[in-house]
C-alpha cells in the first residue's frame, strides 16, 4: 500500500458530535505511552476526535476497548493524552495535546469487531480494519485506508476527496484529480459509509458486495 505525503497546513475540524444521552457516564484519562482501557459493548458507538497522528481501528472478537499510544518524539509522548468518556454503548476518545504536529504519533484502538464508528482529524493517516457497522470519516490532509475481509456489506456508500484519489479495487474503480468520489448503493447492504479527505487519498479494500459467499 502506498504512503502518501502531503504537504499541507494544518486545521482544526470544526464540529461537535451529539452528546451522550446515557449515564452514568465513566471517564478515563491517562497520558500517550500508558495504556487506556474502558468498557464497549458490541454493537456500540464509538466516536474518535483527534490531534494528527496515524490512527490504526482494529476490530477484534473481545468485549472492551484497548487504546495504546506511541512517538518518535519524547515531548509528543508527554504532551499527548488519551481520554475516554461515555457508556459501554455511548463513548468518545478525545485523543489532544499541547502541540499539533504529527510527530510520529501513532495510536493504536481495538475495539468490538461490529460497531458504529465516527472519526475526525484534522491531518495523518485513519486505518479502519475489520470493523463492521456503519462508518463517517472525515479527514483534512492524509489518507483513510478501509480493509475488510468478510464481504463489503454497505448498502450505501458515499466516499469522496477534494483533490487527491479515491482508490476503491473492491469495486474496480481508481482515479483521481478534483473533487474524485465513489456512490455506491446496495440493497443487499446493511451498513453506511461515509468518508472524506479534503487534500489526500482513500482506499476501499476488501471483497467485493458481488462475491459469492457468507459475509
Amino acid at each position: 500500500m502506498k504512503t502518501l505525503r502531503i504537504a499541507a497546513g494544518l486545521a482544526i475540524f470544526a464540529g461537535n458530535w451529539a452528546a451522550f444521552s446515557q449515564s452514568p457516564v465513566s471517564q478515563n484519562t491517562v497520558q500517550c505511552g500508558q495504556a487506556l482501557n474502558g468498557q464497549l459493548q458490541s454493537g456500540a458507538v464509538l466516536t474518535i476526535d483527534s490531534r494528527p497522528a496515524g490512527i490504526d481501528i482494529v476490530g477484534t472478537d473481545q468485549e472492551g476497548i484497548r487504546v495504546s499510544c506511541k512517538s518518535e518524539n519524547s515531548d509528543s509522548v508527554t504532551r499527548t493524552r488519551l481520554h475516554l468518556s461515555g457508556t459501554p454503548t455511548q463513548s468518545k476518545l478525545t485523543i489532544d495535546g499541547e502541540h499539533l504536529n504529527h510527530n510520529g504519533l501513532q495510536i493504536r484502538i481495538e475495539v468490538p469487531r461490529k460497531i458504529n464508528l465516527r472519526a475526525q482529524m484534522p491531518a495523518g493517516q485513519i486505518k479502519v480494519d475489520e470493523i463492521v457497522g456503519d462508518k463517517d470519516l472525515e479527514l483534512y490532509a492524509g489518507q483513510i485506508t478501509i480493509t475488510a475481509a468478510h464481504k463489503w456489506d454497505y448498502k450505501d456508500v458515499d466516499v469522496s476527496v477534494s483533490i487527491g484519489q479515491v482508490n476503491a479495487p473492491v469495486y474496480g474503480e481508481g482515479r483521481g484529480g478534483f473533487f474524485d468520489s465513489v456512490k455506491k448503493q446496495n440493497a443487499d447492504g446493511e451498513y453506511k459509509l461515509h468518508a472524506h479527505v479534503t487534500t489526500g487519498q482513500i482506499e476501499l479494500l476488501g471483497k467485493s458486495p458481488h462475491a459469492p459467499g457468507p459475509q
